[in-house]
């Protein structure tokens, strides 16, 4: 069975071109911490964990620090875990031997095997059972695996990249997930933020998307007004990068700029209740708080639409104070001008 990669925002094939680095990382403190990070990883040949909602750009990250690194020369291999059924995941991985099994009538290296002297990028690794995640410790470990029905170890040097949607913490204090593994995957840790986290570079991915989306369909491609680009702003895009990648693409076919208003409008009503409900905080008393932050949020952006931006004019409409405005816009990773660099991003 082979591994096939998920559709996923902004991820070329291995042997593409990746997007430029003001796509991948942005303009944010956020961004250039994990710039900083990936350029640091790419020195090493030690284990990294990339870490983040799904959607955020994790795979694309894997491929930045192998070109960069001294494994470039070698295969950036992708195992997609949950897209392989337990039973066949350890094959996938390391290959059998003729006869190993029913239906084995020639011998099959694994993904460890293709990705020798390369990158072997682990997607969703929270995903492997128990027993497969004491394999991939010794492969860790000492660069050895066996294939199925083999009766010696072979050896290997593989770069390991592992990415996760999942706090791992949780997942060992659950039983699920082997903390010595957890130790030897972790030894470099990137975060990468949410696209609500990166708001300001929206406009940028935007103008990626349009050009790739419109060269690959073959459209041309009218630019964004700034109503609209106003709207992607505004929206909490809980599918990230992957969600906005939907959205152009369906811009791109269909030419209908109103239909982006409609899709994170409707976004808005519907995800955001399934995002509080489904985030992990049950309590009555989270799931109210994490509601009004919402609303507050809706209120003030929406104020300072009617208000063109204006900061000043928008706190005294919302009677409060210029400094409680600012703080507010800040804890809501909300855009610190107008998109579009409207009249009202010059008063401060």
């Amino acid at each position: 069975m082979g591994c096939t990669s998920r559709s996923a925002a902004l991820f070329p094939s291995s042997n593409t071109e990746l997007p430029p680095d003001d796509v991948i990382f942005g303009n944010s403190s956020a961004g250039e911490a994990v710039r900083l990070s990936a350029e640091m990883a790419a020195t090493t040949n030690l284990p990294v964990l990339l870490q983040g909602q799904s959607g955020t750009g994790k795979e694309i990250l894997a491929q930045y620090i192998h070109r960069r690194s001294s494994w470039a020369d070698g295969g950036f291999v992708k195992v997609n875990c949950p897209a392989i059924p337990g039973t066949l995941l350890e094959s996938e991985l390391f290959g059998y031997q003729r006869g190993a099994f029913t239906g084995a009538y020639s011998s099959k290296p694994g993904r460890v095997e293709l990705a020798n002297r390369g990158t072997l990028f682990l997607d969703e690794i929270a995903e492997i059972d128990p027993g497969l995640q004491a394999k991939l410790l010794q492969l860790i470990q000492d660069g050895q695996f066996c294939r199925i029905g083999a009766q010696q170890d072979r050896q290997v040097e593989v770069r390991i990249v592992c990415a996760t949607n999942r706090q791992l913490e949780k997942e060992i204090r659950a039983g699920t997930f082997r903390q010595d593994l957890f130790y030897r995957i972790n030894v470099i840790t990137i975060e990468l933020p949410t696209l609500q986290q990166r708001r300001d570079d929206i406009p940028v991915l935007m103008d990626f998307l349009l050009e790739r989306h419109g060269k690959v369909l073959n459209r041309p491609v009218k630019p964004l007004s700034e109503q609209s680009m106003r709207a992607l702003q505004m929206y909490d895009w809980p599918g990230n990068i992957r969600e906005l990648e939907t959205v152009i693409k369906r811009y791109v076919l269909s030419g209908d700029e109103a239909m982006i208003r409609r899709s994170v409008q409707k976004g808005d009503r519907e995800e955001q209740v399934t995002e509080i409900l489904v985030g992990g905080q049950t309590s009555l008393k989270s799931i109210t708080r994490q509601a009004a932050k919402q609303v507050e949020r809706k209120l003030i952006l929406r104020t300072l639409e009617l208000h063109r931006w204006n900061r000043r004019v928008t706190a005294r409409a919302l009677g409060i104070s210029y400094a409680a405005l600012l703080y507010k816009l800040r804890e809501a990773g909300v855009p610190p001008r107008a998109p579009g660099g409207g009249n009202g991003s010059r008063n401060r």
